[in-house]
């Protein structure tokens, strides 16, 4: 099952960028850096994190390369955020905690929606410490925004 999981993540990527790429070529362009760059992330999807996360690195390194100090995270607020539930991170999810540790690791905030997670029976203690389980995905996006955040919503690269 694992191959099979990864060899989507690998297809999803050869598949395209995902259609945030327009939002970050005008980030690339701006002669001034946003305030900080917040990645959100909502599908209905429990395995999306696998094309979403690499995407958020890829796009990241672009904004740091041009903007070196810029503050950046991920909220992801979908059906996706169970796949990094702790019990997850040495299943078939494993390779989707690497890429949140990554991420984490690289100063780039990982949070879920603890509201949604609560209406699947989880809370705070499912995940593990490099995800920041926010009270509510779509209020912290808000409370981002207010920050003078730039909102990128990643969606799925379309077919080839």
């Amino acid at each position: 099952m694992l191959r099979l999981i990864t060899g989507l993540s690998a297809l999803f990527l050869l598949a395209g960028a995902a259609v945030a790429d327009a939002d970050v070529e005008r980030l690339l362009a701006s002669e001034t850096a946003p305030s900080g760059v917040v990645f959100e992330i909502l599908e209905d999807d429990d395995v999306a994190l696998a094309w979403a996360l690499p995407e958020v690195e890829r796009a990241a390194e672009l904004l740091r390369a041009r903007f070196p100090e810029l503050p950046i995270a991920v909220v992801t607020h979908g059906q996706e955020q169970f796949g990094l539930l702790a019990v997850e991170a040495s299943g078939h999810f494993g390779f989707i905690h690497n890429r949140a540790r990554a991420l984490d690791s690289s100063g780039i905030d990982v949070h879920v929606c603890g509201a949604h997670a609560g209406w699947y029976g989880h809370d705070a203690a499912d995940f593990p410490d490099y995800v920041d389980v926010a009270p509510s995905g779509p209020a912290l996006l808000n409370d981002y925004r207010a920050l003078g955040y730039a909102v990128v919503r990643l969606e799925p690269p379309s077919a080839p």
